[in-house]
């Protein structure tokens, strides 16, 4: 396909196809009706229920449930076509927010079944919508998706946590909800609709889960993506849904919340065009690194005094650093993949394994999470597991500046000849 001529002033020589604009309305629909209102699902399960344990299974659920259906959904996409699985997704999340919808005040007591809900529907979503993501993109064409992507889904931080917290105080709790939900709802719709444009892709072949996950033992690169992403998993269990109801604790308004989100959002829009641009291959460890060690300072900003002036200015940092980690590292990981062993015919169950560990990560941090919370008070043990779980991807990087993506030829067991040096000179 081609672009007009203002596209391409502004995105450079990018070339993109059909699909590859198809499959990023259908992120941006998806993004826009999940920002519209998971964000504020937390904070409606905290006005009926009052504790982080009720949050926190919650988020575990979804947690718990996604990986597993990611496995399924691995299964599948390897005898049907991809795009079945991603309607399949955007269906259950569909059924996640009618859920809502029908059980209303009584959400907080089946916290788990729409927890669970959640995690199917991101499951089938992200397994699809991953797998297709590479099967359309090139290398030349990645920085770009994951970057436009990223200005989408900024647009849909923006738009949909504010306008959503502006519907709620302006109408009473029950109504404000009920709207945003059902907006919601109509979003997902919209996305499946959209997905009928996408070209049919039917995929053949068994199911190498296991096969995928000993690769491991003979790619390194692999192998450090994977404890990456575990890592990565780690900071992104608890942070998911703390910092929402801190912010929520401190000023008691939806609206206030939209308002964080939006300095988080219309931040991230602007630093995910920029890193798009000018973070190329030869530069992503660089950038990771520094946003890694900003992603972990800011946090101090909000245990030393909280406030909303401190929180509002928690919210600009992480707008910022958090595209340009974001962007190199998942064009770092979609390459490794493409570069592992029978890539074009495992590609799938590379995308399932990754899921896997970062899923481990999540579900490992809000276990320890309830424990601490279960027998310590939260006031006390929230700082010191945001501290501890805050440093992942300090840790992150620990394991990806070692990745190298270079043509290195390889010995018979697939290990790059550079790792077997390396690992030679070490002992």
């Amino acid at each position: 396909m081609r672009k007009g001529k203002g596209l391409e002033a502004i995105l450079g020589k990018t070339e993109i196809n059909r699909d590859l604009i198809f499959l990023l309305v259908i992120g941006g629909l998806y993004s826009l009706g999940i920002f519209l209102s998971n964000t504020f699902v937390n904070v409606y399960l905290w006005k009926q229920a009052g504790d982080y344990i009720t949050i926190a299974v919650y988020n575990l659920a979804v947690f718990i449930f996604q990986p597993i259906t990611f496995i399924l959904a691995g299964k599948i996409a390897k005898k049907i076509d991809r795009i079945i699985v991603l309607r399949l997704g955007v269906i259950f999340l569909s059924l996640f927010f009618l859920a809502v919808l029908i059980i209303g005040e009584k959400s907080a007591t089946y916290n788990f079944l729409l927890g669970s809900l959640l995690g199917i529907g991101y499951g089938f979503y992200w397994l699809a919508y991953n797998v297709l993501t590479f099967e359309i993109t090139e290398p030349e064409t990645r920085d770009f998706f994951n970057g436009f992507l990223g200005v989408l889904q900024s647009l849909g931080g923006m738009i949909g946590p504010f306008a959503a917290g502006m519907i709620i105080a302006n109408l009473t709790d029950d109504v404000g909800y009920t709207v945003i939900f059902a907006i919601s709802f109509a979003l997902f719709i919209s996305a499946v609709v959209c997905s009928f444009f996408l070209n049919r892709r039917q995929a053949e072949g068994d199911f190498y889960f296991k096969q995928v996950l000993k690769e491991r033992q003979h790619n390194r690169n692999w192998k450090r993506i994977l404890n990456a992403h575990v890592f990565q998993g780690l900071r992104e269990g608890i942070f998911g849904f703390v910092i929402t109801i801190w912010v929520y604790l401190v000023t008691k308004s939806e609206l206030s919340l939209g308002v964080f989100n939006l300095y988080c959002s219309g931040l991230s829009f602007v630093a995910y065009f920029l890193a798009t641009k000018f973070i190329k291959p030869s530069r992503r460890k660089k950038a990771i690194l520094i946003s890694a060690s900003v992603l972990f300072l800011s946090l101090f900003v909000i245990l030393i005094h909280m406030s909303y002036a401190t929180l509002i200015l928690y919210a600009i940092i992480i707008g910022i650093a958090y595209p340009v980690l974001t962007v190199p590292y998942t064009s770092m990981t979609f390459d490794v993949i493409g570069k592992a062993s029978k890539a074009k015919e495992w590609r799938v169950e590379y995308i399932v394994v990754r899921e896997l560990f970062v899923n481990i990560g999540r579900v490992a941090s809000i276990v320890i999470f309830l424990i601490g919370v279960a027998f310590m008070d939260p006031k006390k043990i929230i700082p010191v597991l945001l501290v501890i779980f805050g440093a992942g991807h300090l840790v992150l990087y620990y394991y990806i500046k070692n990745i190298y993506l270079t043509s290195l030829p390889k010995n018979k067991q697939g290990i790059f000849i550079r790792d077997q040096l390396s690992d030679e000179k070490n002992r």
